[in-house]
């Protein structure tokens, strides 16, 4: 199977939960490594995730990007297994992998016949600690890193757009810089600058193994001491503090790019799980959100998009499980005719009527209802039962937490909702990016 690397932002990646669960057992080996094991035998496949405690968001300016290169050139060998061939033997295997980069974490992660779980864990203990980090293959992935920009950023204009919009938003959180990296930051990557990056994030004691499937725990637990109880930890220095300035007044940016269409990006400085004063706040966000956008009956869609014409698509998104504050953003396409001003206006309007107006009960529990069924969809995926066991316990909430969400979900009430709205959902904390097409330049052919 041909690699290719998988980026996560941190406002499009879905909030799931999972009820409380007794076939979750933990483990912490010698070295600090954490195990996670969640059975479900409902059929003999089996998921590891291994997870690390570094993403873009740990980055400083001068190498943004580099977490995510490195997963790229985690696929390039270590002395036992050359470069090309993690891949060949796991697709020998009959299995499948990949990895992807958020702010807050990088992950790796292997479906195989639960029989297969000893390939996955030799493999990864293998390049946990012995990566080979070579000049020929970073250029080589250089070239890779650049296109996969261009593809997912430079020619799309709304993930362009959305690019500019973070970097403006937020003045000195690391949630600014992309987690591609920036293009002058990637060109200049050295072997130096990734093997520093490897050796100090990369160790047993900085990572989470997760798996989840037709599995014995004291049998997963035993695998992971076998292959990864001997790798040596490393001496982890704490993440020194990047918190946001206060905002002291609405942010705005005007984005011209060859498009089609217009489009507006607006967010609010938010506080995530982990930071809210109180976790009652977080879940009252996330039901606001569904408020906004939850399904074709939610308020953007009626009212907005169907109702008033005023949009030909509208959404609202918010990361509950960010490692620190982020952003509550609205996004939205203006139908013809109709000015970004417009649609603007009546975005505000909606956030307006939300803090001065309690949402009815009958429109709560529809939402709640919406919330929660999508979660227990996901819950059914044995991939991302064990995505947000790890994604829990790598933002330093740990995988426990997961357990809460249903009930926090369901304590939140019209007065929390307006509360929040009222709270965070300001003026002053406004950013807004409007994004005007410009005329895409005709494609040329040449002549015989």
């Amino acid at each position: 199977m041909k690699f290719k690397a998988l980026q996560i932002l941190p406002f499009c990646l879905p909030l799931m939960a999972m009820a409380a669960n007794p076939d979750i057992h933990e483990r912490v080996l010698g070295n600090g490594l954490k195990v996670l094991v969640k059975e479900d035998h409902r059929s003999p496949v089996v998921v590891s995730q291994v997870w690390y405690k570094v993403g873009s968001s740990y980055e400083p300016g001068g190498i943004t990007g580099a977490s995510h290169m490195l997963e790229h050139m985690m696929f390039k060998g270590t002395d036992k297994h050359p470069a090309g061939e993690f891949s060949k033997i796991i697709a020998q295997n009959g299995g499948d992998e990949n990895a992807f980069t958020g702010h807050d974490y990088t992950a790796y992660f292997q479906t195989m016949n639960q029989s297969k779980l000893a390939v996955s864990f030799e493999l990864e203990a293998d390049r946990m600690r012995n990566l080979h980090l070579l000049p020929e293959e970073l250029t080589k992935e250089l070239e890779v890193v650049h296109e996969e920009r261009r593809m997912r950023t430079d020619d799309q204009p709304r993930a362009k757009a959305q690019e500019h919009f973070m970097a403006m938003a937020f003045s000195n959180s690391p949630y600014k810089h992309p987690v591609i990296g920036w293009p002058a930051d990637i060109e200049n990557y050295q072997v130096a600058d990734l093997q520093a990056w490897y050796q100090r994030w990369y160790a047993p004691n900085n990572a989470t193994l997760v798996v989840v499937g037709d599995v014995l725990a004291e049998d997963v637990f035993n695998l992971a001491q076998q292959y990864f109880g001997e790798l040596k930890p490393s001496e982890l220095q704490p993440l020194k503090p990047q918190t946001e300035i206060p905002q002291l007044g609405v942010r705005r940016m005007t984005v011209k790019l060859p498009a089609q269409l217009p489009f507006l990006i607006m967010g609010y400085k938010v506080p995530s799980l982990k930071t809210a004063p109180t976790p009652a706040e977080a879940y009252a966000l996330e039901v606001l959100a569904g408020v906004l956008d939850g399904g074709s009956s939610a308020r953007l869609s009626s009212n907005l998009v169907r109702g008033k014409q005023i949009a030909v698509g509208a959404a609202a998104g918010y990361n509950m499980t960010a490692r620190i504050p982020e952003l509550f953003t609205l996004e939205a396409t203006p139908a013809k005719g109709k000015s970004l001003e417009i649609l603007e206006a009546a975005l505000k309007g909606e956030i307006q009527s939300l803090q001065q107006k309690l949402i009815s009960a009958e429109e709560l529990q529809r939402i709640k209802a919406q919330v929660l069924a999508q979660a227990v969809y996901e819950r059914d995926s044995m991939f991302y039962q064990g995505m947000q066991l790890g994604m829990y316990e790598t933002v330093g909430l740990g995988w426990q937490k997961a357990d809460e969400y249903v009930a926090g979900v369901n304590a939140v009430t019209a007065e929390d909702v307006l509360a929040v709205a009222k709270k965070y959902l300001l003026e002053d904390q406004l950013n807004v990016v409007y994004m005007e097409p410009q005329t895409m330049a005709p494609k040329t052919s040449k002549s015989m």
